[in-house]
Parts: C-alpha cells; sequence; structure tokens
C-alpha cells in the first residue's frame, strides 16, 4: 500500500513539475490548452452571481415551481406542496461563450432593456475583482452588444522594445495594454498633446521620438523653453532650435509663412494637401517638438500680453493648417490647464492625439482627457509613481488604451542625433525651398 501511494505521490509531483515548466518555458499554449478552458468555465458558472452582484440584472416575470404552504397537520408541521406560478426573476445579459486573447480573454454580453455600455463600464472595478483579474475594459461595437475585455496579468510590467517602423512619420515608441505596438503615426494623427509630471516618462517619449525620427527624411524643429537644457543635445539633427519665447515667436512666424508658401504650391498643383504633389515637387515634412508648452502662455505682466497673444495665434494656425502642408505638433507639458487662456484650450481642441502620463494635479488630467471618456480620466489619475512610461493614450482609432514607452536613455537619443546629423536639412533651405518643376513645365 505503501509503494503505491509513494508511486502516486511521484507521478502527481512530476506532472505538477511538468505543468510549472511547460507554463513557465511556454505560457502561449499553456493557456490555451489548460488556463483558459478553466478560466471560462469558471465564467460561464459565476456569471449569474456576479451579474446579480454588480447589479447588472432585471427583474422578469417567469412560470416557475414554487413552494407554497399547504394544509396544517394535527401534529402542527406545515405541508407544502409545489405550484406552477409566474413570479419575478433576476435574469442576466446573455453571455456568449468566451474567447481567448494574447493577455487574458474577451466575451459578448447582450444587453437587457434599457442598460447601456456604461453600465457596464461603471462596474468594471467590480467585475475584474469578482473574477480576479488585473482588468476589465468594456467596449460596444453595435447596439444591444456589450463587449468585455479582462486582462489576467498587467502587461505593461516589462515592455520589451519591439523593431522600429520602417514608414515614414511613423515610430513604435511602446506597447499598449493589448500587447499590440505603440505607434505614433503624424499621417494619421498629426497633433499630440503629451502631459505627464517629472519623472513621469514624458521625456523619454519624446527620446523615443527623435530616435525613431532620426533616420527618415524629415525636419525637426525644437521649441525648449527650458532654456535648451533638453533640446541641446539633440540639436545636431535638428534644423532649428528655439530656447526662448521669442526665439519660438520667430520660428512659428517662418513656419506660417512656410505654410502660405507650401498653400500656394497645392493650389498651383491642383492638390488638396503635399502628399498629392508629385514626388519632385513635394516638400519636406517637418515635425515641431515643444517641451514645456505652458511657458509660451504664462504672463508675468501685462507687458508680455502681446507677445503671447501673437506667439499663441501663430501656434493656433500652425495646428489648424498644418496637417495638409506637412507640419505636425508634438506639444509636451507638466502643467497643461484652461486656467493658461483660452489659446491652450483652442490649441487642445485641435491635438486628437492625446498622451496623459502621472499628474500632479487633476486639472491636468482633465485638459488632456477630459473631453475624451470619463473612464480614461480614473484611470489616469491611478497611474502610480513607481511605474514611469505608463500613460493613458488616446489616438488613431477613438478608443483610449494604458500604455508604456519604451526606456530610451539620453545617452541613445544623443547618438541617433549625431548619427544622422546629415539628414537634417538647414532651416534656411527648409523656408526657402521652391519646387524645381511645376505641373506646366513637366507637361512642356
Amino acid at each position: 500500500m505503501s509503494d503505491q501511494l509513494y508511486t502516486m505521490l511521484a507521478v502527481l509531483a512530476a506532472l505538477a513539475a511538468g505543468l510549472w515548466a511547460w507554463r513557465r518555458f511556454h505560457y502561449p499554449s499553456f493557456w490555451l490548452v489548460i488556463g483558459f478552458p478553466i478560466i471560462a468555465i469558471t465564467i460561464r458558472a459565476t456569471w449569474r452571481k456576479v451579474a446579480l452582484g454588480c447589479g447588472l440584472t432585471k427583474k422578469r416575470q417567469r412560470f416557475w415551481f414554487t413552494t407554497v404552504p399547504g394544509l396544517v397537520a394535527s401534529t402542527g408541521v406545515v405541508r407544502v406542496r409545489r405550484k406552477w406560478q409566474r413570479i419575478a426573476v433576476d435574469t442576466k445579459p446573455f453571455m456568449w461563450l468566451p474567447l481567448p486573447a494574447r493577455h487574458g480573454w474577451r466575451v459578448t454580453l447582450h444587453t437587457l432593456e434599457g442598460q447601456i455600455p456604461a453600465d457596464y463600464a461603471e462596474v468594471a472595478e467590480r467585475l475584474a475583482h469578482s473574477w480576479g483579474v488585473h482588468a476589465v475594459r468594456v467596449s460596444s461595437d453595435k447596439p444591444g452588444r456589450v463587449r468585455l475585455a479582462a486582462t489576467v496579468h498587467d502587461p505593461l510590467v516589462k515592455v520589451d522594445e519591439l523593431p522600429p517602423s520602417t514608414e515614414l512619420l511613423k515610430v513604435t515608441v511602446g506597447r499598449l495594454e493589448t500587447g499590440t505596438p505603440w505607434v505614433i503615426d503624424f499621417r494619421t494623427v498629426p497633433h499630440w498633446l503629451n502631459a505627464g509630471a517629472t519623472q513621469s516618462g514624458k521625456s523619454n517619449l519624446a527620446n523615443a521620438l527623435i530616435v525613431g525620427l532620426a533616420p527618415q527624411p524629415v525636419a525637426l524643429i525644437g521649441f525648449d523653453l527650458k532654456g535648451g537644457v533638453e533640446f541641446t543635445p539633440y540639436a545636431p539633427r535638428l534644423s532649428a532650435l528655439a530656447t526662448s519665447r521669442a526665439e519660438c515667436g520667430g520660428l512659428l512666424e517662418d513656419l506660417v509663412a512656410l505654410m502660405t508658401d507650401r498653400m500656394g504650391v497645392c493650389r498651383m498643383a491642383g492638390a488638396r494637401n503635399i502628399w498629392q504633389l508629385p514626388p519632385t515637387m513635394r516638400p519636406v515634412p517637418i515635425v515641431v517638438l515643444v517641451d514645456e508648452l505652458a511657458e509660451l502662455y504664462l504672463m508675468a505682466d501685462k507687458s508680455e500680453k502681446d507677445e503671447i497673444a501673437k506667439t499663441s495665434t501663430a501656434l493656433l494656425r500652425v495646428a489648424q493648417l498644418g496637417r495638409a502642408f506637412g507640419i505636425y505638433l508634438f506639444c509636451c507639458g507638466q502643467r497643461i490647464g484652461s486656467d493658461l487662456g483660452p489659446g491652450v484650450t483652442a490649441l487642445r481642441a485641435q491635438c486628437s492625439g492625446r498622451i496623459c502620463h502621472r499628474v500632479n494635479d487633476p486639472e491636468t488630467a482633465t485638459m488632456t482627457l477630459g473631453d475624451l471618456d470619463p473612464a480614461a480620466l480614473d484611470s489616469a489619475r491611478t497611474i502610480a509613481a513607481e511605474t514611469p512610461g505608463v500613460a493613458i493614450v488616446a489616438g488613431q482609432d477613438g478608443q483610449w488604451y494604458r500604455a508604456r514607452s519604451f526606456y530610451v536613455t539620453e545617452q541613445t537619443a544623443e547618438r541617433a542625433a549625431r548619427t544622422y546629423a546629415h539628414l537634417a536639412p538647414p532651416w534656411s533651405e527648409v523656408v526657402t525651398a521652391q519646387p524645381i518643376e511645376t505641373p506646366d513645365q513637366q507637361t512642356a
């Protein structure tokens, strides 16, 4: 008997060790074969209780066998009998079969009468705790349907660097919580607003952009309102660098004039934007990197009012009209609030790309994400200081995600700036460059 027991224990130990090794060295197959089926069964088995606890059920009249009191026996015992009658029953939303995902699972629900996706978004945290997962995201692709996407473990704890993008004006800067690459595509989303406190990862994201854009045939312009301490090391790859409000105003005047010239070129060629021009006529794209955006709007006394208004108007014109003419903005700041003036609010409206790292005040998070989804605002306020680089991102697909940028050292960005310094066109040439040939000259 003891030998059989030892043999059974040895088999169980070997099985446990094999499962541990399988999970440790090839987690994707272990998740699909072992982990997900167990979780799927658990989800379906507990859905009624979870829905009831989260307030997602509705009372409906159903015919049901119920126990009703009958006659009282002489001994005082109440005799009961079963009766088929109509009663109110808690009905749960219909759930389809869960499907596996890269870092968890997803499932589609049919909403009950009177329910909207916001009702499920409000209890997303309760659903996550009920099922013991990291987070639950709620989305809806059609009326009457709600999709729950659960993440079992936080995929942003460790972010491995991905291969760089080879497409023009597209940079892979990190990874989304879905496991897919986090890509900043200026052709799709031309202007971005990036907010974050000190040591939140805001500057690291700018480093990743410089490393990604440096080998591309684009002109990089720096607005460094910290006196040049941030972007001066990258000057070899920059076509122009402004370190004061006055210098920024001069560069913005050049950009507005350049934008006007490009308007004339596109009008002459019958094109709506520079990308419809022939390659021989197409001007170089320009990416403007702005650090400490608030410094452009802060006013010490009334004597600076006219200068601030002029700078704010020029920057807003670039944001409104620059996309079609190959001028793109990436604005960064620690403190971005409506108290800086209407110019900031108007600029925010033109920046469809939003990135919110950990911030020190709710106003900055509200300014960055408040006009999107309230759930995104709540998620931004929970970013821990121990997770630099984590941000809430709203981009080209209209959704928001938690994301984390790759760690890019300043030395790496400086090395990229020096390596590709020969690709930086002088600012004087960018401003004065005109197409060599016109459509009429090409056909002559």
